[in-house]
Order: C-alpha cells, then sequence, then structure tokens
C-alpha cells in the first residue's frame, strides 16, 4: 500500500461506524449461524476446502451475510467480484461476467460474484446471470433479506445451495459488544469504557439478534459520553476518563425496537401461522404474544379478525359454537371502532378460542364432501327431495314419499337424503359435540325404529 492509499484508509477508519471496523476478518471470529458454519457442517466444509459452489444467503439484516461473503473474498482463491444490485444494471453485470469469461481463458482462474440485495433485480436481470452461473463461468452468491424461494428466479435457486440465516443469539450479541469494548485496534478499548452487566443484557435483548443495531448503540453508548475535544475519531487520543455503560445510559442509547415485518411477505405469513397454530394448540399466551406482535408491527386488523374467525370454525367447530359467535362479534367491533381499541375484542375472541374445547369434524365434513364432488360421480337428487312448487311437478314423481319431519312424533322420519350409504361428518367426544353425538345416534335408532318406505324411493 502506498503512502496515499495508506492515507486514504486512515480516512476511512475515522469515519467508519463501530459495526464495519468490527466485522469479523475470519471464520474463527464470525457468530452466529452454527447450523451450517460449525465446525463439520455443509458450508464450512465448502470453504474449508475452497470448493464454493452457488449459493443464496437469505436472512434478516445483522446476521453476517455481507460479512461471510468478505471472509470469502479474503480467503479464496477465484477472483472476488461484489456489486448491489440496487446500484447496478444489466449493463455492469455483463461486464463483469465478460471479466469472468476472460480471466477463465487466460489463466483458470474462476469468479466469485457477490450479488447483494439479489432481491431487488427483476425476473429479466436475473436472467442474465442464469448461463453463466450453469456453465460455471462465475459462482454467484446472492444476499436477501426476502424469501428466495419468491424473490429470485426458479432456475437461479435450484442452481444454488440456500443458506438461512437466523438472528443472532442474546449470547452470541452479548460476546461481539464485549469484544469491540477491549479492542484497541478497531475496536472502543481506547476509551476504557465498562458496562454494566444489566446494560449489556438489554443492548443484547432489545437489538432483537441484529449484530449492527447492537454495535451501533454500543458506540453512541460511548462516544455520548465523551467531552468534544476527546471526540477524534477512531485513530484519535483516548478518552481522559474511564467510561462507564449504565443501564440508564444503554436505555437512552439504543432507538425503539424494530419489529421485522415486512406486512406481505415471509414476516406477514410466519407470524400469521404462529397465531393461528398457537390457537388451534390451545396455548393463549402464545396467542396474545402473537396477536400482539402483528398488531404493533402494523398488520390489518381486518386480517387479523378474518383469521381468528376461520379458525373459530375450522378448530373449534361444534365443540363449541360460541367461538364462532364471538369470533364474529370480534370482526363487527374491530370495523366499528378500529384501532387501538379493537385489540381488546380480538384478543377476547383469540384467547378464548384457545382455550376452547377443539373439534376439526365440520371442516373435515365439508373438505370431504369436497373432495367427492369435484373427484366422484354426481349424485342425483332423490325424487322425493325435489322441488315441487310448479304444478306439473307431481307427473314427473318429484316429491313423491316426502315426509315432513315435523309431522312425525319425535320429528324424526326414515327418509334417505343423500342417494348413498357416506358419513360425513363424524363428531368428536369433545365439548358440545359429545351431545350432537348422542343426538345423531338417538336419530340413527329412530330411523331404524320407524322404518319406511320412503327410504327405498327411486333416486
Amino acid at each position: 500500500m502506498d503512502l496515499f492509499s495508506a492515507k486514504r484508509q486512515a480516512a476511512l477508519n475515522r469515519v467508519q461506524p463501530l459495526a464495519v471496523r468490527m466485522r469479523p476478518r475470519s471464520l474463527d471470529e464470525f457468530a452466529g449461524q452454527r447450523h451450517f458454519l460449525g465446525p463439520g457442517k455443509l458450508l464450512r466444509r465448502l470453504l474449508d476446502a475452497d470448493r464454493l459452489s452457488s449459493a443464496i444467503f437469505y436472512g434478516p439484516p445483522g446476521t453476517g451475510k455481507t460479512t461471510l461473503a468478505q471472509i470469502i473474498a479474503n480467503h479464496t482463491r477465484a477472483a472476488f467480484e461484489a456489486v448491489n444490485a440496487a446500484g447496478v444494471g444489466v449493463k455492469e453485470v455483463r461486464e463483469i461476467l465478460q471479466r469472468a469469461r476472460d480471466r477463465l481463458e487466460e489463466d483458470g482462474r474462476r469468479t466469485v460474484l457477490f450479488l447483494d440485495e439479489i432481491h431487488r433485480f427483476n425476473r429479466a436481470q436475473q436472467d442474465v446471470l442464469l448461463g453463466d452461473v450453469e456453465n460455471g463461468i462465475v459462482i454467484l452468491i446472492g444476499a436477501t433479506t426476502e424469501n428466495p424461494f419468491f424473490s429470485v428466479n426458479s432456475p437461479l435457486v435450484s442452481r444454488s445451495q440456500i443458506f438461512q440465516f437466523e438472528p443472532l443469539s442474546e449470547e452470541d450479541i452479548a460476546e461481539l459488544m464485549r469484544r469491540a469494548l477491549a479492542d484497541t485496534e478497531r475496536g472502543l478499548g481506547r476509551f476504557h469504557a465498562t458496562i454494566a452487566e444489566d446494560a449489556l443484557s438489554f443492548l443484547a435483548t432489545t437489538s432483537d439478534g441484529d449484530a449492527r443495531r447492537a454495535l451501533t448503540a454500543l458506540e453512541v453508548a460511548v462516544l455520548s459520553q465523551l467531552d468534544c475535544t476527546e471526540q477524534v475519531g477512531n485513530t484519535g487520543s483516548a478518552a481522559k476518563a474511564p467510561i462507564q455503560i449504565t443501564l440508564e445510559v444503554a436505555q437512552d442509547s439504543i432507538q425503539r425496537k424494530a419489529i421485522v415485518y415486512d406486512g406481505s411477505g415471509d414476516e406477514h405469513y410466519d407470524a400469521a401461522s404462529a397465531l393461528i397454530k398457537s390457537m388451534r394448540g390451545s396455548d393463549p399466551d402464545a396467542v396474545v404474544y402473537w396477536l400482539a406482535r402483528m398488531l404493533e408491527a402494523g398488520e390489518d386488523p381486518r386480517f387479523l379478525a378474518r383469521r381468528i374467525a376461520i379458525c373459530a370454525a375450522e378448530d373449534v367447530g361444534n365443540a363449541d359454537p360460541m367461538a364462532l359467535v364471538l369470533a364474529n362479534a370480534a370482526a363487527q367491533v374491530t370495523m366499528l371502532v378500529g384501532l387501538p381499541e379493537c385489540q381488546l375484542p380480538l384478543a377476547q375472541a383469540a384467547i378464548y378460542i384457545a382455550c376452547a374445547p377443539k373439534s376439526n369434524a365440520s371442516a373435515m365434513a365439508i373438505w370431504t364432501a369436497g373432495s367427492d364432488v369435484k373427484n366422484g360421480r354426481t349424485l342425483p337428487v332423490p325424487r322425493h327431495l325435489r322441488d315441487t312448487h310448479y304444478r306439473q311437478a307431481g307427473r314427473l314423481g318429484h316429491g313423491e314419499g316426502y315426509q315432513y319431519a315435523h309431522d312425525a312424533p319425535d320429528g324424526i322420519v326414515a327418509l334417505d337424503y343423500l342417494g348413498v350409504e357416506k358419513t360425513y361428518y363424524v363428531p368428536t367426544d369433545r365439548g358440545h359435540e359429545r351431545v350432537m353425538a348422542e343426538h345423531l345416534e338417538r336419530f340413527k335408532k329412530l330411523r331404524a325404529g320407524a322404518g319406511g318406505t320412503a327410504s327405498d324411493a327411486t333416486p
């Protein structure tokens, strides 16, 4: 590095945020993602052998996607090119691909192309990559916060390993902050700052698995306690006195907790799925958490009201018919009062469903019948059940043999209402369905005792 390059780098270091300066330089420094980077795991084996194939790094911000790509750049023998999809077009990508072909022909070296925010490319732009990825001209590493199965072309996905990055654990976040406080070269060590355990725990929890957010808050906590004369940048002099980061300082140094929620993508559907499955699984505490999380993130309460009503019908059904009544009432009140008050009826209905006895017998009945309608023989309406409102219906035999159930002593007559022997509704022995099952058994016995000529009527 020449003198001018060194000066430029020094100037850059002075303005770089702590999160950038503290980026791991090796796999040993990398925190989290042990499910694919731990000893013997797939990506670790590929990197150790320098046999990386095309991959897509998928996960929330601050979990190490870009950092891992930079580590790969420092360790691979292949050429490395990095671009952000938000700042380049097809022309620039074609130029990179041409350089990769030239490089392969000249010295046999392959090229690793890191494409950050790959979801920003539309389908046509992504198609430009396909041929060279398929032929091995470039090894593509795409990074995205969005589900690649929705945001990346299927041919690219099928030719890539998908590595899903998870939010860092609180222990990992805390260790990164300790490392930053101790590091005198890249971190905050020259300030001799110390942090209380409750403050460290608070930042680790509130950062929600985002290392960048935690380190930014830590840097704010330190720099905000310096005199103006002491804030001379990363390469300047140390603070005059030790700095203590208390819980109060930590709370002031981090922004309000950001709830990762996109409203129409993974977070939306994952949270909705968790809410529904928690109601079905009879866990009211989980139910109110997922409900509160979605409301806090700005979810449309009408969407939540619809999901709660569907769950009442599908997962409670006739085991407790009041569940659907309450869910419907909650939906109506939601439309009437709106936010924030509508969270109350929504919570009431969702908790009621979670605590109610469960049955999917009604849902199974309509699903099975629907399958028969779509895939089986179309059943004719039995003649004794056919419409008789017009005068000539009797000439066709319509209504012949029909018996009005209310005229029977027990309100039950021996009629065939379907035309074939088939059972769709099988009530459980839970909640009100136990009573319904008893009624059905009694109806069956009454029909058998009544005998019947109409049950033999011609369809």
